[in-house]
Formats: C-alpha cells, structure tokens, sequence
C-alpha cells in the first residue's frame, strides 16, 4: 500500500471531522482506491459502519456499506482486495475520535498517512481551555506557587517551563524532576504527557455536557410516550422506551462517575507526585478512551437523530415518534450497554 505525501489534498481533514465522535475521514488511512480518499466512514441511527461517499443538508447522505461498496468497485473475493481489509477493521470500531483511534488503529495494525490526523483541531483544543484549567491550576501551583501566571493554554504553560523567569520556579522544577525521577530537561516532555491525557478528558467532558440537554429532552420524550393514551396498549413500545431510558440514564450515570473517579485519582497524585503516580492515572485514563468514546459515540448518534427529527418537544405526533423508536432508535442500543459491560473495572486500575 502507498503512502500519500502529506499535503496532498486528498489528506486534507476538515476541523468538524477530525473532531467528531463518529466520523473517520478515510483521507487518513493509505487507501488505494482514489474515491475511498474522498469518503468518510460513518456510524448511522441504527450504528451501524458505512461509507459516507457524499452529504450535504440539501442533498442528502450517499451512504453504502463496506460490502457493498467492495461489490460497487468490483474487488474479486480472493484475494480480498487490500482495501477491504481496511474496510473491515475499522467498521467494527465503536468509535472514531482520535483517542480512541490511536489505540483501536494500533491494535488492529493499521498506520496513519499523518500523525497529525489523530489531533483535535486547533479551534477545539481552544473551545477546551475551560476544561483544561482544572488541570493545569494543580500543576501551576505545585510549581510556581500560584495560579496568576497569566496561562491561556498548554502552550504557554510548556513554553514557561522550558525558560523559567523565576528563582523559585527552578527550584520547584528541579524538585519537581526529583520527585518524578526524570532529569529537569525532560519536564516539558512530562508537560506534553500530562497535557494531552488531560486534554482528552476535557474532550470526553465537553462531548458529554453538550449532548446533556438533548439527552433530558429524550427521556422526556419517552416518558411522555409512555402515559400516552394513545399508545397504552402497545406493550412492546412501554417496554422499548423502558429499556431505552433506563440505558441511556445508567450510561451516563457510568461516565459521569468515572470521570469523578479520575478527578480523585488526579488529586490524589498530586498529593503525592511521582512518575509512577502520574503512569499510574495516565494509564487509567487511557485505558478507558475506547469505553467512554465508544458509549459517547453511540449516544451522540442516537440523540442527535431524535433532536433532528424531533426538534421539540410539540413537532411529531406520539405515533410518528413511536414509529421512529421502532423502525430507527431502538437498533442498537443493546450494542451501547455491551461497550459499558465489557470496560475494565475502576477496583482493579
């Protein structure tokens, strides 16, 4: 398989791609095929894997599945077609952010064009800074003393550390070098590790306090359904919307406290900083980015499906919404808590 040189358009990300839960622009990965270039793979309603070869709000979603598009470039069945081998691995993925991608990528053996392609956008790591700062305030403190450093990003933060201004910065940072076991030229590199283990914990964050409102408005939705007298025959359709809110309220339930959990695990090491602490809650984290990412992922597709359909709570009659929990919502949501059941347990981490 070639790889394309970077600049090439073909590998050309757009920001809304690169920072999605549920899009892989298929740029990123050494296709042969030139309109595999040109695509993104994508998790529908149903999450289900398939190939995005156009889409727009006016035109529509031209959409077909890996096995249908080998058929659709007439790739023989053996030998399967390199492509297609591709194709396959990452259909099965829960989720394309790019922390879970730099795992699930990984295992799977599968290289990136650009390394770059697994970072979020500059204009989303700016949407962070908020996030960030209840990382970074335990780290300007431990060093300086104080939170007034006037420290706007990550950057800035590395940028202070590789040229200290201040006596007492330097002290701090060799006692800091010290207490991690790492020479004091090695601090910004400790920095950049910190950073981006953090700043992934924001973007998880960030991915689910936005969904949030959305997420009451459907429990509301399927609670409403419920006491409809409409509806109060349909068994299966009370016990679908039963099932449905009782998985969507513990999964969020789930990550919401795991992300307590590694709030006190960070506490926790700062109390006591050492570089086999710090591992220790990197490793943590990142152990779970295919878990997290993956229910994120899942229920972004789903809420955002029923809040483009059912903007508010007046629009769609309880039939009409019983039809689209039936024929759309409720494909897949046995896959969502299959994800939750199989994630590592916090006691043994």
């Amino acid at each position: 398989m070639r790889l394309d040189k970077p600049g090439h358009p073909d590998n050309d990300i757009r920001d809304i791609d690169r920072d999605s839960l549920h899009i892989l622009p298929l740029s990123m990965l050494p296709f042969q095929t030139k309109a595999l270039k040109r695509a993104r793979m994508i998790k529908n309603v149903r999450l289900e894997a398939v190939i995005e070869f156009f889409g727009g709000s006016e035109m529509g979603s031209g959409q077909l599945s890996v096995e249908d598009a080998a058929k659709e470039f007439g790739w023989p069945r053996i030998p399967v077609h390199p492509d297609l081998i591709i194709l396959r691995k990452i259909a099965e993925l829960s989720s394309y952010d790019v922390y879970s991608l730099r795992l699930t990528l990984r295992e799977r053996d599968l290289v990136v064009n650009e390394i770059n392609a697994l970072r979020l956008s500059p204009k989303k790591v700016k949407e962070l800074t908020s996030y960030m700062s209840a990382f970074t305030r335990p780290l300007l403190l431990e060093v300086y003393g104080t939170e007034d450093m006037s420290i706007q990003s990550l950057d800035d933060i590395i940028n202070l550390f590789r040229s200290p201004d201040l006596k007492r910065a330097r002290e701090k940072l060799r006692s800091m070098a010290s207490r991690l076991g790492i020479g004091l030229s090695d601090i910004p590199k400790f920095l950049e590790d910190y950073g981006d283990i953090f700043l992934s914990l924001s973007y998880y964050r960030n991915c689910l306090d936005s969904m949030l409102p959305n997420i009451d408005k459907f429990v509301a939705s399927l609670q409403e359904l419920r006491r409809s007298h409409q509806l109060k025959h349909d068994v299966n359709l009370r016990k679908t919307c039963e099932v449905m809110e009782r998985t969507t309220n513990d999964l969020t339930a789930a990550i919401t406290g795991r992300f307590e959990n590694f709030d006190r695990s960070t506490d926790d090491m700062w109390h006591d900083l050492s570089a086999e602490r710090f591992r220790k809650v990197e490793n943590l984290i990142r152990s779970y980015h295919t878990t997290i990412g993956g229910v994120l992922c899942a229920l972004s597709v789903k809420i955002d499906a029923w809040t483009r359909v059912f903007p508010d709570p007046k629009v769609g009659a309880p039939m009409k919404r019983a039809e689209f929990i039936h024929a759309e919502m409720k494909q897949g949501f046995e896959h969502i808590r299959k994800i939750e059941d199989n994630a590592p347990m916090l006691a043994s981490l």
